[in-house]
């Protein structure tokens, strides 16, 4: 949530933040700002309510600002409504200072009514302005120095850009719990908090660490610890197209990333077998701790929990061990029962999702070994893990994800496959058949693509249900979770994902004549059962529409109203083909709405506050 772009070099700042923060919109905002450095007016600040458009309108797409050195900034409101006043950059009442800020401040409140006792008067209702005030306060001449106070003053998790009137040669940076990242040119530096702002630029990038400051001119950087102790920094070179980060002609990226999904799979997964083995070069798992582990955590939020369920059922098939999934929200505060045996599996899409980086680092504190599963390459969960496997599924820009679930589903396959040879809980042959069935999935995806426009079609009947419930056994239930928070998130319509074999014990009582109910019967030892859920809310004048694979699909159109099928592939690796088509209908649902895809209301795609 919330997005930074800053620029300084030789060119006009403005055109160019503009545009980042174009880039950036897929991370969820409510209002932008701007703040350039003028030579002749000093530091000028423009900020809107609303979309980047408003404030492009304002700044005449960036031409109005001139200056060569500023701070972009879109808002996701936390401390106070979505307003003028509220959006970022805030300033300094003297006006020498104007900061950016994702993330929260926990101690505002008791900084804010000191700085009133001394004089200060505050504009906003935000946190972020305690920062621009502070910098006056403790400001004598010298902006790292007073950087540092006010770092050893704050609380809480912070991603900064710190621009001073007095100081037009550069910008400063700071990061705890937030990301942010460094973009180096030939005369020129950005600065952004997502490598998607800056790559249209460069490709030559350096990630800040927990505790560390930044100063860039146009012309170098210098990266510090908390004491002003230099840091030397590894430059990183970011390897995907920008195409990759841009529609490409289809109406929504959400549309294109679930077209994406037969090769994100492939890139993930191909690599990695090789003669027939699974092979993780990367992993570092010997067959003696693996015998040794007693259980595998797994810590996510989200869609990455979803697919922590859906790996349970997995990973607990083909190793033998106990395999419970937590949300990292609340990992923390469950006491959790953790060992040096304890395998801590840890996913996120974007590597800095606050909750469950905070559950990682309580995970190796109390012993874990922690593995982590990721897509951004360099990412602070990625650092910080003991083993990290990315699923290089590219950059993922609308906010309900589609290939990282399908990608992260792909490495929990992996790691199974890899564990399972180690400890010897897998025949040799169900090896094999798993293995052969992985390289088939790519093309029974584009199999299931092909025909969507029979879900278009579903969809078109059902978009206006009021209340949506999804029921599945075992890992249909898992993929149930999934369908039914997309559905949600894009087309704010209520839904719920319920375990079929639970309906009786409360939930049942929900419907009545004309309730939607998607029924997922892919699980084959679990169909009859399913089966007879299904009859049993057909009964009570629900409209079922069922998902299985095409070897059960005629069986199971005997008591839905529309079935929609898979190919048949390996009960395991079932939830990737089944999650698609609920993709696709979520998608098709919010079309029909007309919600915005992209941008669902409230969310954001990488969620850095708790």
């Amino acid at each position: 949530m919330c997005g930074i772009v800053g620029y300084i070099g030789q060119e006009e700042a403005a055109p160019i933040l503009l545009d980042g923060l174009r880039r950036l919109e897929y991370r969820g905002y409510d209002s932008a700002g701007l703040a350039i450095f003028d030579p002749k007016d000093g530091l000028r600040v423009v900020k809107s309510k609303g979309r980047i458009q408003a404030l492009a309108d304002l700044t005449q797409d960036g031409t109005a600002l001139k200056g060569t050195m500023g701070l972009g900034h879109t808002r996701w409101a936390t401390h106070g409504a979505p307003s003028d006043l509220n959006s970022h950059p805030h300033m300094s009442e003297d006006g020498t200072f104007a900061v950016v800020h994702n993330g929260i401040i926990e101690n505002y409140m008791e900084i804010k009514e000191f700085l009133q006792s001394e004089g200060i008067h505050f504009a906003s209702d935000t946190d972020t302005e305690v920062v621009a005030q502070l910098m006056e306060y403790y400001y004598e001449g010298n902006v790292l120095d007073t950087v540092v106070k006010v770092l050893n003053r704050i609380q809480g998790a912070y991603a900064l850009g710190i621009v001073c009137a007095d100081c037009p040669d550069r910008i400063i940076a700071a990061r705890k719990d937030s990301p942010l990242i460094l973009g180096c040119g030939s005369g020129f530096h950005l600065l952004a908090s997502d490598v998607t702002a800056i790559i249209k630029h460069t490709r030559e990038v350096c990630y800040l660490d927990d505790g560390e400051i930044a100063e860039l001119t146009a012309d170098s950087f210098w990266v510090y610890d908390a004491y002003l102790r230099p840091v030397e920094k590894e430059r990183h070179h970011v390897d995907w197209e920008i195409s990759a980060a841009e529609k490409g002609g289809y109406e929504h990226f959400m549309a294109k990333e679930i077209i994406e999904q037969p090769k994100a799979f492939r890139d993930t997964v191909f690599p990695r077998l090789q003669e027939g083995r699974v092979v993780l070069d990367d992993l570092q798992l010997t067959p003696a701790y693996l015998a040794a582990m007693d259980k595998i955590y797994i810590i996510a939020c989200g869609s990455s929990y979803h697919v922590g369920v859906a790996a349970k059922y997995t990973l607990e098939k083909l190793l033998r061990k106990p395999v419970e999934v937590t949300l990292a929200s609340e990992f923390r505060y469950c006491d959790p029962i953790v060992t040096e045996h304890t395998l801590a599996l840890v996913i996120s899409q974007s590597g800095e999702t606050i909750d469950t980086l905070a559950a990682m680092r309580e995970a190796k504190a109390l012993g874990a070994r922690v593995l982590a599963v990721v897509n951004v390459v360099g990412s602070t969960i990625a650092r910080e893990a003991d083993d990290v496997l990315y699923t290089w599924a590219g950059p993922e820009i609308a906010v309900a994800t589609t290939k990282a679930y399908s990608t992260q589903l792909a490495l929990v396959y992996l790691i199974g496959l890899y564990c399972a040879e180690r400890l010897h809980t897998l025949l040799p042959e169900e090896y094999a058949a798993i293995v052969a069935e992985l390289k088939e999935i790519p093309q029974k995806l584009e199999q299931i693509l092909s025909n969507r426009e029979d879900i278009q079609f579903f969809a078109s009947i059902y978009f206006n249900h009021p209340s949506i419930f999804f029921i599945g056994r075992n890992i249909d239930y898992a993929v149930g979770l999934e369908g039914s928070l997309k559905l949600k998130e894009i087309s704010y319509i209520h839904s719920e994902a319920y375990a079929a074999g639970e309906l009786k014990h409360g939930t049942i009582s929900l419907i009545e004549p004309g309730t939607l109910v998607v029924a997922l019967a892919g699980c084959g030892k679990l169909f009859e059962k399913t089966v007879s859920n299904v009859v049993e809310v057909k009964s009570r004048g629900a409209d079922i529409l069922g998902l299985t694979t095409v070897s059960r699909a005629e069986e199971l159109a005997k008591t839905v109203d529309h079935t929609i099928s898979v190919p048949d592939t390996h009960p395991l690796l079932l939830p990737t083909l089944e999650v698609v088509p609920m993709q696709l209908f979520a998608y098709y649902v919010a079309l029909h709405r007309g919600c915005d895809i992209d941008k669902p209301r409230n969310l954001a795609k990488s969620v850095t506050v708790e």
